[in-house]
C-alpha cells in the first residue's frame, strides 16, 4: 500500500458567523476558491495535478448546495479536468475529506488530492437543510433524539463534569488562542481574505474573546436548561434512554461551547511520487484514519472510541501520541476525552480551539489537522492525533507523524 503524505495545509481566519461578521459578504464558493488557489500557487502545481477535490460542507443548500466542490474547481485556477466531491459527515466533514483523500492515495487511486471544507454559518444557517433524525418521528423516537446541547449536558452529568470544569476549559481555550496569535503560531497556514480590490477583509480569527474569565462566564445562564426542563422537555426524552440519570446538569452556555463562525481550510495530500513530480517535500505521513458510529442520543462521545480504534489499528498506545487536537464542540467533549485516556490537558488543543476561535462545521476538521501539524513542527514533536465528535452519534480520528 502506498503511503499518503500531507504536503501543505492552509486555512482562512474564522469570521463571526453573523451579519456584522467580517466575512459575511463572502460566499462559500469564493472562500473555497481562495483556499484552492492558495494551495495551487503555494505549491506550484499545474494542470491535472490532483485526482480530485474532496470538500466538506454540512449545510448543503442554497449557495452551499449543488456539489460546491465541483463549482469551486470551475471558479478557481485549477484545471477544469479535475472533478469535485462534496461530502457531509457533519462536524467531521473537513477531516473526513482528508481521510478519504489519503485512503484513495494509499489504494493507488491517484497520486494527489486537495481535501478540506467550508462553512459560512452566517450566510447559510445551521439546520436550514432540514434533518430527518430531528423531525421525522419514525427515527427521532427510535433514537431518543435530543439536540446537541442536551447531549453535551448529558455527558457532563454522566461523567461528573462540573460547570466550573467546563468554564475553566473555556477560559484556557481563550488564553491559549490569544497566546498563539501573539506568537504568530498560525502564520504558516493562515491565508488572508481579500476583496476584489486586493484589500484585506480579515487576516485574524475574529471570534476570540481573550478577556474571558471565570467571573464573566459564571454570569451566563445555561443555554439548554429551558429546552431540557420545560415540558415536554428533552430531559424527559433522555431519561427514557438513561433512566439512571435522576437529573441532568445543564452546564453549557455560549461561553463554553463552540462559536458560530465562517471559514474554510484545505490540505494537499499525495503520494511520495506526487511530491517528487512537483518538487515538494512531505511534512507528515497520514498513518491512520478511522470513523465510527456511537450512541445517537448522548451523541458527542465519538472521539473516545474513534481514538481507541485508530490507535488499535495503527498498533499504537495513547502514550505514543505527542499532541492532540480534540474539537471543542462543547467543553464536556474535551474533558471527557482527557478523562477517558488520562491525558494531560497540556497536550490537548495547546493553541486553543473552537470555543475561542469558532467551529465552521465543514472546515473545522481540516483546520485542526493543519493546526496539529504546525504545532508538531513548532515544538519538534513527532506524532499527533486529531479527532471530532459528530452529530447523530459518530466520531472520526486521524493520526499523523512527521517525516
Amino acid at each position: 500500500m502506498t503511503d499518503a503524505y500531507i504536503y501543505d495545509a492552509v486555512r482562512t481566519p474564522r469570521g463571526k458567523g453573523r451579519k456584522d461578521g467580517a466575512l459575511h459578504e463572502v460566499t462559500s464558493l469564493r472562500l473555497s476558491v481562495e483556499v484552492l488557489n492558495a494551495l495551487k500557487s503555494r505549491n506550484g502545481i499545474e494542470g491535472h495535478a490532483v485526482e480530485d477535490v474532496i470538500w466538506g460542507n454540512v449545510t448543503q443548500v442554497g449557495e452551499q448546495g449543488g456539489c460546491l466542490a465541483r463549482t469551486a474547481v470551475l471558479a478557481s485556477d485549477l484545471d477544469e479536468t479535475i472533478p469535485g466531491l462534496a461530502i457531509n459527515r457533519f462536524c467531521a466533514s473537513g477531516l473526513e475529506a482528508v481521510n478519504l483523500a489519503a485512503n484513495q492515495v494509499r489504494a493507488g487511486a491517484g497520486e494527489g488530492y486537495i481535501a478540506g471544507g467550508v462553512e459560512m454559518m452566517g450566510r447559510v444557517p445551521m439546520g436550514s437543510d432540514g434533518a430527518a433524525i430531528a423531525v421525522d418521528p419514525s427515527v427521532a423516537m427510535k433514537t431518543y433524539f435530543v439536540p446537541q446541547g442536551i447531549s453535551a449536558d448529558i455527558i457532563a452529568t454522566e461523567y461528573g463534569i462540573s460547570r466550573d470544569d467546563a468554564d475553566a476549559l473555556a477560559v484556557q481555550s481563550q488564553q491559549r488562542a490569544a497566546q498563539a496569535w501573539a506568537e504568530n503560531r498560525f502564520a504558516r497556514s493562515i491565508i488572508p481574505v481579500r476583496d476584489v480590490n486586493g484589500l484585506t477583509i480579515l487576516d485574524r480569527d475574529e471570534y476570540m474573546r481573550p478577556e474571558t474569565d471565570m467571573q464573566s462566564l459564571g454570569a451566563l445562564k445555561p443555554s439548554f436548561k429551558e429546552m431540557g426542563e420545560v415540558m415536554p422537555g428533552f430531559d424527559a426524552v433522555a431519561k427514557l434512554k438513561y433512566p439512571h440519570l435522576e437529573h441532568i446538569e445543564h452546564i453549557h452556555h455560549a461561553g463554553n461551547s463552540s462559536g458560530i463562525v465562517d471559514g474554510a481550510a484545505g490540505v494537499l495530500v499525495g503520494s511520495k511520487a506526487f511530491g517528487e513530480r512537483w518538487g515538494l517535500k512531505p511534512r507528515a505521513r497520514i498513518r491512520q484514519t478511522t470513523k465510527i458510529g456511537t450512541d445517537p442520543t448522548i451523541m458527542l462521545t465519538g472521539p473516545v472510541p474513534a481514538t481507541r480504534k485508530a490507535l488499535a489499528d495503527a498498533g499504537m498506545e495513547i502514550s505514543d501520541i505527542d499532541l492532540f487536537e480534540v474539537n471543542e464542540a462543547f467543553s464536556a467533549v474535551v474533558l471527557r476525552f482527557c478523562q477517558a485516556f488520562d491525558v494531560d490537558q497540556a497536550r490537548v488543543n495547546v493553541n486553543g480551539g473552537a470555543i475561542a476561535m469558532g467551529h465552521p462545521l465543514g472546515a473545522t476538521g481540516a483546520m485542526i489537522l493543519g493546526t496539529l501539524l504546525d504545532e508538531l513542527e513548532r515544538t519538534d514533536k513527532a506524532t499527533g492525533l486529531a479527532t471530532l465528535c459528530v452529530a447523530s452519534g459518530m466520531g472520526a480520528a486521524t493520526i499523523i507523524e512527521r517525516v
